[in-house]
């Protein structure tokens, strides 16, 4: 077992005072610290935002709508604020919405897509029932694509994060706003995402040519990713970028620290987008074997015949009255979850762990689990979150970690967990990069951005849940 002291002890109470906890010395021992037992197992865009501005529109209204803004998910009638739907529109707020459909190429979305030339028409007419039917509609359809994304469920390969935006910022609340302070673009700017990343693919948009027409869609692409999270991902949390095989735990936007991680294999062992809670710590965990690998590749039947050989590999194997063999590998150097995983639960059985074959991590591709991702330093992680969560002082974790016995630790704080997919964006040293689309899960969102926006979109996933079994063998 590994002895944490010196710089690596260190380095975790920085880690810890950087995010503003403050890591008690002492405390007693904890009801929420369970050891022993066993797991079981586009147009052109007008205004640009920090880091750098284009020239200004010639009324600058866009500008005004849209600095470092934030993003949110897709609207259904049937789930909205009491707040109509369609509200009636004075010539003036009309006009403001015009102002900011012509506009909105900066954000990656396409004027064409809200019905521009038709409200022209209606505003030109005078005030009428087909204006405020036009204009809320459009409306609308702004609020949804700049709060949920623009690309449907169906092109959002192996996404599954439910995006709280909806509620928070139901269409019929923001038009009755809108109207009522006359500020179209400014409660439309209320949508964006609030991540550094956001802003800088906004910027390298800005800054990209008509005639880039690959690395536009890239960059917008990319740009609706982020409109798929939750429009704020919180003071703090872990995210990792699957193409990039980097992990970010992450203060206020912040890196506090990043780990190199191995991601799934291309197929359906490919790591699927999630946003879940860290519950908890598991120190020195169990490893219930899949029934893939005790059935079908023979484990059990040769665990129960050669005794020697499971205890030196630390397997465990029961045969039940029915004929059933369950194998768990116990707490050691060689269990194939390293020595810790993070508790996070979900229906894909998705987490992150270690693992003893460490070597891996010098490899430049990455790809090579069976879904979950594991984690380069992850004791160090563990430790980390901890003490960050709350659920034990530095002191209790170094000793449960060089038990050598199964503990679960539970966070009295819990942690948001991102999965995330992004072929260009900021890199662990803060420049902005591209990386492989090692899953193809670009070219379904490009073909969706060459066709007229899906209307009536449903906000509930389609893929299939791949219930991952992480045999852990490695390619």
């Amino acid at each position: 077992m590994i002895s944490f002291t010196g710089k690596l002890v260190g380095g975790i109470a920085a880690l810890a005072l950087l995010a503003g906890t403050a890591i008690a010395q002492t405390q007693p021992a904890r009801k929420d610290v369970i050891p022993g037992g066993q797991q079981q197992g586009g147009p052109q865009p007008a205004p640009l935002p920090a880091p750098a501005r284009p020239p200004a529109s010639k009324d600058g209204a866009f500008e005004a709508a849209f600095p470092q803004t934030v993003s949110e998910p897709v609207v259904q009638a049937g789930m909205e604020s009491p707040d109509p739907l369609v509200q009636p529109w004075t010539i003036a707020n009309a006009s403001k919405l015009v102002a900011v459909i012509e506009g909105i190429g900066a954000e990656g979305l396409d004027p064409n897509d809200y019905d521009l030339q038709p409200l022209k028409a209606a505003i030109a007419a005078g005030p009428s029932q087909e204006l405020d039917t036009l204009a809320s509609q459009s409306f609308a359809w702004l609020v949804e694509d700049l709060r949920d994304g623009r690309t449907p469920m169906d092109a959002r390969k192996q996404w599954f994060v439910v995006d709280p935006d909806r509620e928070i910022f139901p269409t019929g609340r923001l038009l009755t706003e809108a109207l009522k302070t006359g500020d179209i673009a400014g409660t439309l700017a209320k949508l964006a995402p609030t991540h550094p990343d956001y802003a800088r693919l906004k910027a390298e948009l800005a800054r990209t040519p008509a005639s880039a027409t690959a690395k536009r869609k890239l960059i917008r692409a990319n740009m609706d990713r982020w409109r798929w999270l939750a429009r704020d991902l919180g003071p703090q949390y872990l995210i990792t970028n699957v193409p990039e095989f980097q992990l970010r735990l992450t203060v206020k936007d912040k890196i506090i620290s990043t780990y190199r991680t191995i991601v799934g294999k291309p197929g359906r062992t490919a790591t699927p987008q999630l946003a879940e809670m860290v519950e908890g710590v598991v120190f020195n965990p169990t490893w219930t074997v899949p029934q893939s690998i005790v059935k079908g590749e023979g484990l059990g039947a040769r665990a129960l015949s050669n005794p020697a050989w499971a205890r030196r590999n630390g397997y465990v194997a029961t045969r039940g009255a029915n004929g059933y063999i369950t194998v768990v590998q116990q707490p050691g150097p060689g269990n194939s979850l390293g020595q810790m995983k993070l508790e996070m639960p979900n229906e894909h059985a998705i987490f992150f762990h270690d693992t003893p074959s460490r070597h891996l991590f010098a490899n430049e591709f990455r790809a090579l689990s069976h879904g979950c991702v594991r984690t380069e330093r992850a004791l160090e992680l563990a430790i980390t979150m901890a003490i960050l969560g709350k659920g034990a002082t530095k002191e209790e974790a170094l000793a449960i970690s060089n038990s050598g016995k199964y503990t679960k630790v539970m966070l009295q704080k819990q942690f948001p967990a991102y999965i995330t997919y992004f072929t260009m964006a900021s890199d662990i040293n803060g420049e902005m990069a591209t990386f492989a689309d090692i899953y193809g899960r670009d070219a379904p969102v490009f073909a969706s951005l060459d066709k007229p926006r899906v209307r009536n979109r449903s906000a509930v996933p389609t893929d299939e849940v791949i219930v991952i079994e992480d045999d852990l063998q490695d390619s």
